[in-house]
């Protein structure tokens, strides 16, 4: 049994200038990669920056495999100088030649150093070698992709929004938000320490900062993390906003104060208002329960003068979320004296709706001519005595009035049509 050649057969001389060909423009491409990674400014980056924790660690490790990979691309190269120079012996190679071609191009007859010992460690075929430095470039250029995305992102914005931090400082400690004093500048404090920490671990990890996108094999794919930052953003917009409201309120502190008093006044009246009215029903409605009608709110006056004191203190990030509460339970109490004087004079109002339903059918009967009719007269005179008397019995007078508009239905029912008129 022979020894089967794992170069194949002997190639000719159209195979091996096409191969030639092939090797040549692959080299080239190569070469070009290799240089732009060389030159790719990420790739400085990673050269000149004290790196930790997980870009530390990928990066000491690609830094090797670049290495390795110019030797890969060093024995590629002398392999393919040597296969030209066998060809450029004679214009028609011989068959010894085509043998040593078709080793030099088929066969496993490259042989690349090991990257720590310097021996010959490894033999390729150059097909294979072009697969492996392929390989390798795509995760070497995939870090610094990766890398150079994060630095390129996430400083940047880091800065600006630090710029716009300080802005609000300023401004903050303008209206007397400050640090220890009022929650907002507890927050400024608490931002600027997370972004400038945020910032340093950017610049040291960028790979901690980068979300892989998924099924994804190309260099860089994916994005920045730019969860923390999102979340400070947001943080920093809640406090502009908190900050706005302290300048509103230094703008329209009187003006608001002036319409609190106002709520607070006519809440006051309306209990004053509820408090006669009670009376009034007592007097005139008999037998019916009526709510007895509550002080006016002292705490609220006192917070009222509270807030006078913070505005002529200039104590506007005291005064804004006072503000906001009185505005609020100030409607509440306005709403309540209302709600309770609704409550006193509900039996004046059911008394009036009485008084109405029966002078509304004495008009009804008027026209179709009987209003003088003898019952009905004895019927009306007796509810509205019982309306118009004082303490007035709303059960009892509620009973006359129907009575009356039993009687008066009757009648009506029973008129000649000439008398009936338009129902």
């Amino acid at each position: 049994m022979g020894v089967t050649d794992p170069a194949g057969p002997v190639m000719d001389r159209d195979e091996v200038d096409r191969a030639l060909a092939r090797l040549g423009q692959e080299h080239e491409a190569i070469e070009t990669s290799l240089l732009a990674l060389q030159d790719h400014a990420g790739r400085r980056l990673l050269e000149g920056a004290e790196l930790s924790g997980v870009t530390q660690e990928r990066w000491q490790a690609t830094e090797d495999r670049i290495t390795l990979l110019w030797s890969y691309f060093d024995a590629y190269t002398a392999a393919l100088r040597g296969a030209r120079e066998i060809r450029a012996r004679r214009r028609w190679s011989s068959r010894e030649d085509l043998a040593e071609l078709t080793e030099l191009l088929r066969g496993t007859s490259v042989a690349v150093a090991g990257p720590e010992t310097g021996r010959l460690s490894e033999s390729f075929s150059l097909a294979e070698l072009v697969d492996r430095m392929n390989e390798m470039y795509a995760s070497s250029l995939d870090l610094v992709v990766t890398a150079d995305a994060v630095w390129s992102a996430l400083p940047a914005r880091i800065d600006l929004l630090a710029a716009e931090l300080q802005r609000t400082r300023q401004l903050a400690h303008s209206v007397g938000v400050r640090p220890g004093e009022h929650p907002a500048g507890d927050d400024l404090e608490r931002i600027t320490r997370t972004l400038t920490r945020l910032r340093e671990d950017v610049i040291r990890d960028p790979l901690a900062f980068w979300v892989p996108a998924r099924g994804s094999s190309a260099p860089g794919g994916g994005r920045p993390d730019t969860t923390v930052y999102d979340r400070e953003a947001r943080a920093l917009e809640d406090v502009r906003r908190e900050i706005d409201a302290v300048l509103t309120v230094r703008q329209d502190a009187e003006a608001r104060l002036i319409r609190l008093r106002d709520v607070l006044s006519r809440a006051d009246r309306t209990l004053a208002e509820a408090r006669t009215a009670r009376g009034e029903v007592l007097a005139k409605i008999a037998a019916t329960e009526v709510p007895v009608v509550s002080g006016p709110p002292t705490v609220l006056q006192e917070q009222l003068a509270t807030a006078a004191e913070y505005r002529r203190g200039a104590q506007w990030h005291r005064l804004s979320p006072l503000l906001e509460s009185l505005e609020q339970r100030a409607e509440d109490e306005l709403l309540r004296a209302r709600e309770q004087l609704t409550a006193v004079t509900a039996p004046l109002a059911v008394r009036a709706e009485l008084r109405g339903r029966l002078d509304a059918y004495k008009a009804k009967v008027a026209r179709h001519g009987l209003a003088e009719d003898p019952f009905l007269v004895e019927r009306y005179d007796a509810a509205r005595r019982m309306l118009w008397s004082a303490p007035c019995d709303l059960r009892v007078a509620e009973g006359a009035v129907q009575r009356y508009q039993r009687a008066a239905a009757e009648l009506l029912d029973g008129a000649p049509e000439d008398r009936k008129g338009d129902q």
